[in-house]
């Protein structure tokens, strides 16, 4: 791949890791993040920029990786935001997890400045962006989706064009909801098993090669066993995805019920503190309402 003029905004946990893959692969790569620049990229070739504005006026393809719905608005159209730095031609590509409804007016917006838009919101955590394994999910044009895969591939591993504008955030919600549901699954079976009695860890192990098995059994079931609830994933932030899911629900006349309750049992987790707890906490919301957590003796 030739050298590309990449830019970058918002270098949180999973923002910092996956500019650096582009940085890595050789890319010029302008960034700018409203909190403090990370050291590991102060220390690279990346140039930090003063606004949005400004890597939007020095890159080719800006990406944009920010926590929700009015982040992703503020550094596009907000002053000095991207769109302020815009030239036809260019490729914004929105990564966020944001509104599917509003994703498909801000592309409109976007494609009225003769630019193209892309919503390609990812699945696999921190340890994903770090790894460079992400799932990267894309609504918007094949050929510009063609044009920009291998960047992805740098950041990622199963990247896949769903739809147009808007389809990328769909199916990001869609992966939520399906997350959330399996790691109240997981949380409920293993709560069930540890006070009924028996080794969670064995009751795990044994399950890893039955039907039940699954990526939330194997590694989020190992984290409630063990204690260990580090982000990860942040429960605020997963709430934030399922309030899109049932807000988009609702828009469109469709019932989400364990949705709905995954979601209580996340609000109950954040009433005691853990909003910056993994999502694989919400195991403790359940261990609150059966008195009994995973490790005691029955």
């Amino acid at each position: 791949m030739s050298k590309l003029k990449l830019g970058f905004v918002g270098l949180g946990i999973m923002g910092a890791p996956m500019a650096g893959h582009l940085v890595n692969a050789g890319h010029e790569v302008f960034i700018h993040t409203r909190s403090k620049v990370p050291e590991e990229l102060i220390k690279s070739t990346a140039i930090v920029c003063e606004s949005p504005a400004a890597v939007a006026s020095k890159a080719d393809i800006i990406i944009t990786m920010v926590p929700d719905t009015p982040d992703v608005e503020k550094v596009l159209f907000g002053d000095n935001g991207i769109a302020s730095g815009l030239s036809k031609g260019k490729i914004v590509i929105d990564m966020s997890s944001i509104s599917p409804i509003a994703t498909k007016e801000i592309a409109k917006k976007i494609n009225a400045l003769g630019c193209e838009y892309l919503d390609a919101p990812v699945s696999g955590g921190q340890l994903g962006a770090k790894g460079a394994t992400l799932t990267i999910m894309v609504g918007g044009n094949q050929a510009t989706f063609d044009h920009v895969k291998p960047i992805f591939e740098l950041m990622g591993k199963n990247i896949t064009l769903v739809g147009d504008n808007g389809a990328g955030q769909i199916t990001k919600v869609a992966n939520q909801i399906i997350v959330a549901l399996n790691i109240e699954a997981v949380a409920e079976a293993l709560v069930f098993a540890a006070k009924a009695g028996a080794d969670p860890a064995k009751v795990r192990e044994a399950l890893m090669g039955g039907f039940a098995s699954s990526k939330i059994l194997e590694v989020h079931g190992d984290r409630m066993i063990k204690r260990t609830f580090d982000p990860g994933f942040r429960i605020e932030l997963h709430q934030k995805d399922l309030n899109l899911a049932l807000s988009s629900a609702k828009a469109i006349g469709v019932s989400l019920p364990n949705t709905a309750t995954a979601q209580e049992l996340f609000n109950s987790c954040s009433a005691h503190g853990g909003r910056a707890w993994d999502h694989s906490a919400m195991v403790r919301a359940l261990e609150k309402m059966a008195n009994f957590e995973i490790g005691q003796k029955s």
